[in-house]
This record gives C-alpha cells, structure tokens and sequence, in this order.
C-alpha cells in the first residue's frame, strides 16, 4: 500500500512534544483525523513504544495540534489538540495541553498565520476543545519567534525565549463549572477500596485531588517508584473514574473509562524536602506544596502545565484538600513535582458567594524542532 505525505510540523511546547498541522492539509471530514493521527504517532503499539511512528512511547509525546486561523473576534487562531493514546487505537479530544499551548503562537507567527512586527507579539488562541481563550506572548527577532533565552523550565535540558501563557476565565474549561459538584470536598465510593475525600476542580482541565496520605504515600514518590506499584496507579484509576461520574463528565463507569485525558488524577502534601528525576533535592522552603499528576495512566515527570494551573487554582480556594496544604495567601504558588518546581500564578476570587477562576499564567519555552511531511500508510 503506498503511503502518502502530509505537510507538518514538530516542536516542543513546555515538557510535551507534538506533530503540528494545519486544518487545511488534512482532510475535510474530521471523521478521518483519527486514523490519520494514529498512523503518525504509530498507534496502537502493544509494545508501549510507538517505534512505527513519531510517538515516544509516553503521554507527554503522542499528541497532536492542529491550527487555523479564527473567525472569533477574540482570537486569532484557533486551535485543537488530541491526545493519542499510546497502546489502544483511540484519541481522546476531550481536553487541552497547556504546554503545546506554548507553541502554538511561535508556529501561527513562523507559519504565516498570525502577521507580527516590531519585538514582541501576542497571539490570542481559542481552544476548541475546551472552549476558552488563552493568550500567548513571546518576543520576536527577523519577524520570527525567539528561541534563544535564558530562561530554563523543569523537566527540559538547556533555557530557551521565554513564552508567557495567560489562560483567560480557566474555570469550567471540562464541565462548565470551576466546582462541578457544587462542592469543595467530596467523599467518593471506590469499589474495593471505600470512601475517601476528594476536591474535584475544572480549571484549564477537570482534576481530582486526594491527600496523598489517604492512600498510603508521602506525596514525595517519583514516576518510577509509581510504576512499579501497579495496584497504586489501578487505585488512582478507580478514584478519577469516580470522580469523572461525579463531576458529570461521563455518566457511567463504562464511558468514564472511554475518556483517558480527563479528569486529570493528582494527590498532593504539605511542603517536604524531596528528590527530583536529577538526582538534586527540593528542599521544603522552595515549595508551597508538593504535587504528583497522572494522565492517560502514566504518572508525570512534570506536571502538566492544566494540571498545574488547575492545581494552584485549587489552592486559592478555601477548603480545598490543596488548600489545606499550602494555608492561607496570595501570590503565585509554587509545586514541587519530579522534575523540581514549577510557579503559577492563579487569580481565584469569590463572586456572588461562588468561587471565580479570573486568570492563570506561566512561562514556558517552545521550539520548532523540524518541519516537512509525515508519511502515513495509505
């Protein structure tokens, strides 16, 4: 069968990777994207790898964007991102990634969609996943997006241009509510293991939060000793498929397991001194609490950046399990996650007697890595 060639192109945005395209290379009918993005990637694979593909075997690197201009009037590009599942023949279009949020405005400007003069530029993105605007701000040089900087982001070797991410009005970016359950505690059912508390928060994307002592942890586990407890990452797989029903994103278990990149799963702790994936400590003066996120069933060696942003959202509001950890105040919040710590700024204020997500922002890096054509069979 012979293969035939897509125009593409691959970055880095963040701590993910992804195979960027424009709407207008692909085809039409959107029923086709799917196996076209399978094929890409090279999934399935029940080695867990993706060698047949552009993949590399991790959540993190088997995603997709693709991107056109906006006929939003507060927007200038808009832009869809599918998680590709690694070893099951499915993409979940449920959710966003914030950290190829990052890359999106260097490519609309390096691509010709969005025109940029002078030594900066902001490019407003609508995700259409999760129906929210995100702003995107970097500096120019030759009419191009930076690249060289010096400002270096945990989980990436070597500092790039930073890139500012303004996520406009997170909340309710998954279900319509910042508090989908009306609730800032919930207790949960889980079959096997019995009830436990959970804040269950949809800011940037829907995450569930429990005490990581609740279920027997430190909050200080890195990826690899998680992994290596399977019945753990099985128990956190129960709570968020709970916690899915519960916030009324799927209506039972069987289309809860269907939906892998939301809720995002996370357990976190009060500050502690901690290892990271470098070999280096965290000490717990440096952080204002300590967090571990899983998504698509693989703990992460950073967080993901939504994941982030709707943890420190979770932290601004009073009675949440993260509230409980970092205690009253303002300010940005600083995680300590695998790769060391990452800062976001949340502004959460009460409106009415209800909780409001008005902003969250952070600095991230992005890099073209190559461009030309993706072959797929067929």
């Amino acid at each position: 069968m012979p293969q035939r060639a897509i125009p593409a192109v691959f970055m880095r945005g963040g701590t993910s990777k992804a195979i960027m395209f424009h709407a207008r290379d692909l085809p039409k009918d959107r029923a086709q994207w799917d196996a076209i993005f399978m094929a890409a990637l090279g999934t399935p694979d029940p080695y867990g790898r993706q060698l047949n593909g552009m993949g590399g075997g991790v959540s993190s690197l088997s995603k997709i964007c693709v991107l056109a201009p906006s006929a939003r009037d507060d927007a200038d590009i808009d832009y869809t991102f599918a998680q590709v599942l690694i070893r099951e023949a499915r993409v979940d279009w449920k959710g966003n990634c914030g950290n190829m949020s990052a890359a999106v405005g260097p490519f609309a400007v390096d691509e010709g969609l969005v025109r940029a003069e002078g030594e900066s530029a902001t490019v407003r993105i609508y995700n259409t996943n999760t129906k929210k605007i995100i702003h995107n701000s970097f500096e120019l040089e030759g009419g191009k997006a930076k690249v060289a900087g010096d400002l270096g982001i945990p989980g990436v070797g070597g500092t790039g241009a930073p890139v500012r991410l303004d996520f406009v009005q997170p909340g309710g970016a998954t279900t319509g509510r910042l508090l989908p359950s009306g609730q800032v505690v919930d207790v949960l059912e889980v079959p096997g293991f019995g009830r436990i508390e959970a804040s269950l928060v949809d800011a940037a994307n829907a995450a569930a939060f429990i005490r990581a002592r609740d279920i027997g942890l430190t909050g200080r586990e890195l990826p690899e000793e998680l992994e290596a407890r399977p019945e753990i990452l099985a128990l956190l797989d129960a709570i968020r498929l709970q916690a899915s029903i519960r916030m009324g994103i799927a209506p039972d278990l069987a289309a809860a397991r269907a939906i892998s990149s939301v809720p995002f799963i996370g357990f976190v702790s009060p500050p502690a001194a901690a290892p990271t994936l470098t070999g280096e400590s965290i000490a717990a003066s440096e952080i204002d609490l300590a967090a571990r996120i899983i998504s698509s069933g693989q703990p992460h060696r950073a967080l993901p950046l939504t994941g982030s942003l709707c943890t420190a959202v979770a932290a601004r509001i009073a009675g949440t399990l993260v509230a409980e950890c970092v205690g009253a105040g303002t300010g940005p919040i600083r995680i300590g996650m695998p790769s060391g710590v990452l800062t976001v700024g949340a502004d959460v204020a009460q409106e009415g007697g209800e909780w409001v997500a008005r902003a969250g922002s952070f600095y991230r890096t992005a890099r073209r890595l190559f461009d030309g054509r993706v072959w797929i069979p067929g």
